[in-house]
């Protein structure tokens, strides 16, 4: 751990690079909130509890992971449950085809859409806190700050732990290599005892007629205990066995299966994805080689691609000079940089006199387009900046040593901006019409006229939408 003077030069360091008021509420929060409150951050849900800018407060946790304020945390979740699958300090810990929850007996295929999140914690460096030992944690701290994700909407302590009371039939701490005997009384229904350390789930089904002896039923406890598939039981007394033949306290709880549990999981709040943060400016600027592995193919199901391209910029050297063009390029990038990362998103690369960027949202690209053609005319008024912009699935990929994408839907964005002729922006049908898109084009008293076009290498002709 830090000292204080050492700390404040971690701050004085951060504040340089950041949004002086995110930096504010990142030093005030490490100073003096509790340590549930600084392991695994959600970054938008800090935003909106202190009123900052969402990528403000992204920028700045960046920064501060990147001068070891914070230890970045890359979190594969179960969609069912919100429970945390595999983490890994980076995304190249992400590599599985297929992660399975054995809570809720469900795979899922880890996108970058909505399955990956990423989080923040203090570093050790700068302040200890419980989850950095997590056999120091409560049953019920254990659950919120390592087992649930930063998008479980959980309650307050109260009404947690009357929930728990509610769906459990006995939660406990059970030491490393040691056994307890349970007496319980089971009703009709469903049961799992569960233990998030040792990734233990059994279902049990309760039916038929009451046992008029008490039952028994023993778990041995180790690691990734397989399942045995569903026990069934009957009505009446039970005598449970644990036994924890592991090195590490375990947390096993008998849930009853029922809506509360189901209404509990499924209250969410927003958070950073995986996929939000792979099109953020500041974090292809900070991790600009270092997101990906050279053979690593993560899924995104929904990406926006603008490219844009300066028409007859060949002709522009031969009328204003090298030196005189030149700047003007020059300037051409610096405003479409700064125009795509006001708007979210991301410059992937530059080819030429070409830009490829992508956002989060049809919309925020559609925004970008806008500021763009204003942007240049007033550069120069016979500037021509040609825009074209899709959405769809992707790959993630590493390309020459850099985070890129790969796909079909790449191909397509690329093609459009290529039938652009004049200051026209080019997008396909699922741009315009998507709903906060259209919005946009409304306020701004805009209609978009559709016509079937014939893109190079794609066989089938797509609906192509002009915006004047």
């Amino acid at each position: 751990m830090k000292s204080p003077q050492q700390t404040d030069t971690l701050f004085d360091a951060l504040r340089q690079s950041v949004d002086a008021k995110a930096a504010d509420a990142i030093e005030t929060v490490i100073l003096e909130a509790p340590d549930r409150e600084l392991c695994r951050i959600n970054v938008l849900a800090f935003a909106g509890k202190h009123q900052l800018d969402e990528d403000d407060v992204i920028a700045a946790f960046l920064h501060g992971a990147r001068l070891g304020i914070f230890d970045m945390s890359w979190n594969v979740l179960c969609p069912a449950c919100g429970g945390v699958l595999d983490s890994g300090a980076t995304l190249k810990t992400v590599r599985q085809a297929e992660y399975r929850c054995v809570l809720c007996a469900a795979g899922c295929e880890p996108t970058l859409d909505d399955i990956v999140e990423v989080t923040f914690t203090v570093s050790t460096r700068v302040r200890k806190i419980a989850a950095h030992d997590p056999e120091t944690l409560s049953w019920a701290e254990y659950y919120r700050q390592i087992f649930w994700s930063s998008c479980v909407d959980l309650p307050d302590d109260v009404t947690f732990e009357k929930w728990v009371k509610e769906t459990t039939l006995g939660a406990l701490e059970l030491p490393a290599g040691e056994k307890i005997v349970l007496s319980l009384e089971l009703a009709e229904g469903f049961l799992d005892v569960f233990d998030p350390v040792v990734n233990m789930s059994q279902s049990i089904e309760v039916k038929g007629e009451p046992a008029r002896k008490s039952q028994s039923l023993s778990f041995i406890m180790t690691r990734d205990h397989p399942a045995a598939g569903d026990i069934q039981m009957r009505p009446g007394p039970l005598r449970l066995t644990l036994e924890n033949r592991t090195n590490v306290r375990t947390l096993p709880a008998i849930w009853v299966v029922s809506d509360k549990v189901h209404d509990l999981v499924r209250k969410r709040r927003p958070f950073l994805t995986a996929k939000r943060l792979l099109t953020n400016q500041t974090f292809r600027d900070i991790y600009r080689t270092d997101a990906l592995d050279v053979d690593q193919r993560l899924k995104i199901t929904s990406l926006t691609f603008l490219f844009t391209d300066l028409k007859g910029s060949t002709e522009l050297y031969e009328r204003v000079g090298d030196l005189a063009a030149y700047d003007l390029v020059r300037a051409h990038f610096r405003i479409l940089n700064q125009i795509v990362a006001a708007e979210s998103g991301a410059v992937v690369k530059t080819i030429g006199d070409a830009v490829m960027a992508t956002f989060p949202t049809p919309d925020r690209a559609m925004a970008a387009a806008l500021k763009m053609r204003e942007a240049l005319q007033e550069l120069k008024d016979d500037l021509l900046l040609k825009i074209g912009i899709h959405e769809g699935p992707c790959l993630a990929v590493l390309l020459n040593d850099r985070q890129d994408y790969f796909g079909r839907t790449v191909n397509i964005a690329a093609r459009v901006q290529g039938l652009a002729t004049s200051r026209s922006i080019f997008a396909t049908s699922g741009v315009v019409t998507d709903t906060q898109a259209s919005k946009l084009l409304q306020s701004n008293g805009i209609s978009a006229s559709p016509e079937k076009r014939s893109l190079r290498g794609i066989a089938n002709q797509i609906e192509i939408f002009e915006i004047p």
